[in-house]
C-alpha cells in the first residue's frame, strides 16, 4: 500500500483523487493554523497591553503620538498592538551633566574615578575678562519637573541643557578677571550661572528645575601652571603681610587712642581744677578784702596769726640767736605737751 491506499501494481490515482487529497490536508492544516494564530494574538495582546513604571519614574502614555495621560509607579494597562505606547522618565531622580571631565563607571565597592581627558578640553577651556585662559570643570544637577514639557516642548532637551549651560558659564567667567574666578569668585560664578540658566529653561518651557551647579576644579592650563603657582604664592605673601600689618594697626591704634583720651581727660581735669581753685582764691580774696575794709587792724592781725600758725605748725622748736652769744638759746619748745620756757637777757 502506498500513500494513496492503492495496492501494489495498481493504477495511479486520478487527478480528482489527488485534488481531493490536497483539499483534505489543507483543511486540516488550516484548522491548526487558526489555533496557532489565535494563541499568538492572545500572547501579543497580553504582552502589549501592560507596562510597569519603576518607583523613580513617571510614565507618559501616548495614543498614536498624542499624550493621553501620565502614570505613576506600579503596573498599568494600555491599548495593545501599538495603539498606545508608554515612555518612562526618571522624574524622581537627580540627573546631572558633566563638563570638562566624565565619571568613569566603576564596579560596586570601588572609589569613583574621573576621566579629565583632553577630549573634553573644548568644554572647559574659557577666556576670562583679563584675556587669560583657565580650565573650568563643573557639573549641573537637575530634576525633570514636567515630563510632558521635557519630552515635547524642546527638541533634544539634554543637549539643549548642555548648550545653554556652556554658553552661560562662558559668559559668567568672561565677565570676571582670572584671579577672581580662580580664588574668591567661584561661588558667585556658580550662583549667577544657576539663576540665568534656570531663567532660560523656564522661558523655553523645558520642564526642568535646576538643583545645583558646582565648580569642581578651576585651574590654569597645564602649560602655565608653574608661573601661576609662583604668582599665587606672591599674592599669598602679599595677603599675609597685609594681614599682619592690619593686625598690628588694630592693636596699636586703639592703644594710642586710649593714651590720647587719657591725656585729654587728665588735662581737662587739671584745667578744671585750676579754674575752680582760681575762682575759689578770687572769691576768698574778695571776702577778705571786704572784711579788711570794714576792720583793717583786726583783719591784719588775724591774717598774721593765721600765717604764723601755718608757718609754725611744722616746727619742733624756736631758737633765738644773738650775735654776741656763742650758743643757741631755746626760746619756745614746740613739742606737743611741752611747757613753754622763755629765756633771754
Amino acid at each position: 500500500m502506498n500513500e494513496w491506499n492503492q495496492p501494489p501494481g495498481g493504477s495511479p490515482p486520478t487527478l480528482e483523487e489527488v485534488a481531493a487529497k490536497i483539499r483534505q490536508q489543507f483543511k486540516a492544516f488550516k484548522g491548526r493554523s487558526v489555533l496557532i494564530i489565535a494563541a499568538l494574538a492572545v500572547v501579543v495582546v497580553f504582552w502589549t497591553a501592560w507596562f510597569t513604571v519603576q518607583p523613580e519614574e513617571t510614565g507618559i502614555v501616548q495614543r498614536f503620538g498624542k499624550v493621553i495621560r501620565t502614570a505613576g509607579p506600579g503596573l498599568h494597562f494600555k491599548l495593545p498592538f501599538g495603539i498606545e505606547t508608554a515612555r518612562m522618565l526618571p522624574t524622581a531622580r537627580v540627573l546631572k551633566e558633566e563638563f570638562g571631565f566624565r565619571t568613569v563607571a566603576s564596579t560596586p565597592g570601588e572609589k569613583t574615578r574621573y576621566d579629565p581627558g583632553g577630549a573634553y578640553k573644548d568644554e572647559s577651556l574659557m577666556l576670562t575678562g583679563d584675556l587669560n585662559v583657565i580650565d573650568v570643570q563643573w557639573i549641573i544637577q537637575y530634576r525633570i519637573e514636567d515630563p510632558i514639557r521635557y519630552l515635547f516642548h524642546v527638541r533634544e532637551t539634554p543637549k539643549t541643557i548642555r548648550d545653554i549651560t556652556e554658553a552661560v558659564m562662558r559668559r559668567a567667567v568672561g565677565n570676571r578677571i582670572g584671579s577672581e574666578v580662580l580664588t574668591t569668585g567661584r561661588v558667585a560664578v556658580a550662583s549667577e550661572a544657576k539663576n540665568e540658566i534656570q531663567k532660560i529653561l523656564t522661558d523655553y518651557e523645558a520642564g526642568v528645575r535646576l538643583v545645583t551647579i558646582e565648580l569642581q576644579d578651576v585651574t590654569p592650563p597645564d602649560t602655565v601652571k608653574p608661573a601661576f603657582n609662583e604668582v599665587n604664592e606672591s599674592r599669598q605673601d602679599k595677603e599675609r603681610t597685609i594681614n599682619k600689618a592690619e593686625e598690628q594697626a588694630n592693636r596699636e591704634i586703639p592703644k594710642a587712642r586710649g593714651v590720647a583720651a587719657q591725656s585729654i581727660s587728665e588735662a581737662e581735669g587739671y584745667a578744671l581744677e585750676r579754674v575752680n581753685r582760681a575762682q575759689g582764691e578770687a572769691t576768698r580774696f574778695e571776702s577778705i578784702l571786704k572784711e579788711y575794709l570794714d576792720a583793717p587792724q583786726v583783719t591784719r592781725r588775724r591774717l598774721y596769726l593765721e600765717a604764723m600758725t601755718g608757718l609754725l605748725a611744722d616746727m619742733k622748736g624756736l631758737y633765738i640767736v644773738d650775735q654776741d652769744q656763742k650758743a643757741m638759746v631755746p626760746w619756745l619748745s614746740m613739742e606737743s605737751g611741752a611747757q613753754p620756757s622763755v629765756q633771754g637777757r
